[in-house]
């Protein structure tokens, strides 16, 4: 039940009942995600981290924060599909690129580019919401591809990285939708 309204408009209005069809699993909820237990974040590099928060194993698709704390480096990579991306704080782009994104800032990475991730230094550590749609192909210095990552790949490092730290493998269960 959310808080009750006290003076709002709305504050007499019943919630539908029955609100899940049959079979429906409940939304994902999560208090502030980008601030929570520095275990949740998975690492992606020596210097990037992230914290899944919807897993979709179906689709090939994950939310997550991506996380730096200082410069960071991500990798080179592919991606055949579309991806969205909400910054939350500090400053990231791509060398491929002529903008940096900052807090409030809003990327649309369109199917079929190439870039190269990086973090840069700032008050505040990187952190951006991506919808990511897989896979994505690491590439080398040349722009060929060497490795392919999907949503199983990010599921079997999040179940990793949550069994060695106390969380438990079967935490990531709970965000698949």
């Amino acid at each position: 039940m959310p808080e009750a309204a006290t003076t709002e408009f709305w504050k007499d209005i019943k919630p539908v009942p029955n609100s899940f069809k049959p079979g429906v699993l409940p939304e994902v909820y999560m208090k502030d995600p980008a601030n929570s237990d520095r275990r949740y974040f998975v690492p992606v590099s020596e210097t990037v981290y992230s914290r899944p928060i919807w897993i979709s194993p179906q689709r090939n698709m994950w939310a997550d924060v991506l996380m730096s704390e200082k410069a960071g480096l991500v990798n080179r990579h592919y991606h055949p599909h579309h991806i969205f991306a909400f910054t939350l704080s500090g400053k990231w782009g791509y060398l491929e690129h002529d903008w940096t994104a900052t807090k409030g800032d809003f990327v649309y990475e369109t199917p079929g580019e190439s870039h190269t991730l990086v973090c840069y230094e700032s008050d505040e550590p990187m952190k951006v919401f991506f919808v990511v749609t897989g896979p994505l192909a690491w590439l080398d210095e040349e722009g060929n591809a060497v490795a392919m990552y999907d949503v199983h790949d990010y599921i079997a490092a999040a179940r990793a990285h949550y069994a060695s730290n106390g969380i438990g493998a079967d935490y990531v269960d709970t965000l698949f939708r």
